[in-house]
């Protein structure tokens, strides 16, 4: 287990462009492939995971099941999200489509929430950028769907995430990026624009 700093940037959708020159003029290098990313997510019965992260409770986790759906890549990656007070730290398993199935029907039984069903995916395009010791991703065209209706909605926001090591001098981090950071969770994102809460 390995904690790690993630801070989030707003970036205006008609920002985008100078954001990605910003990158360039730090020197930032492309680390992989663009590619399009999908993940459904589980919650319990009392949307108690959304309820955490909107109140910022700790410990708290987010539950999924992600995918690229269009890369060669044909897994399928089951991954818990973990915040403590200690930091954040992600773990991740490759199952099988049957599993992804079972899954989807019976749900998961988690320690802290109880039985968690699928909720909702979420889609976008991902680019990812190196910068010093940063891991820089940048998420567009995000696209919220429920799971039961297959109802959708489009995000029109711009995301960054900044990962670093939990040892990261964070004056550093902000020196490096002075941009506006947001608490800002996909999954909670979608919960909002899709059901109104």
């Amino acid at each position: 287990m390995s904690f790690r700093i993630e801070d989030k940037l707003y970036i205006k959708k008609e920002n985008l462009i100078d954001f990605k020159i910003f990158l360039k003029e730090k020197s930032s290098k492309p680390l992989y492939e663009p590619r399009i990313i999908e993940s459904l997510y589980f919650d319990n019965h009392n949307c108690q995971i959304f309820n955490d992260s909107i109140e910022g409770i700790v410990p708290r986790k987010k539950i999924r099941i992600r995918n690229y759906p269009l890369s060669q890549n044909k897994d399928f990656y089951f991954e818990v999200k973990n915040s403590s007070i200690e930091g954040r730290f992600k773990t991740r398993k490759i199952i099988d489509k049957d599993a992804v199935e079972e899954k989807k029907i019976s749900g998961f039984f988690d320690a802290q929430y109880g039985l968690c069903l699928p909720k909702l995916y979420v889609q976008y395009s991902r680019e990812y950028f190196l910068f010093k010791d940063v891991r820089i991703s940048l998420d567009t065209n995000i696209i919220y769907r429920d799971f039961k209706t297959n109802f959708q909605v489009s995000e029109e926001r711009v995301v960054a995430e900044l990962k670093t090591s939990i040892n990261k001098n964070t004056d550093e981090l902000i020196k490096d990026f002075p941009i506006q950071r947001i608490r800002f969770s996909k999954y909670c994102f979608a919960m909002e624009k899709l059901y109104h809460l």
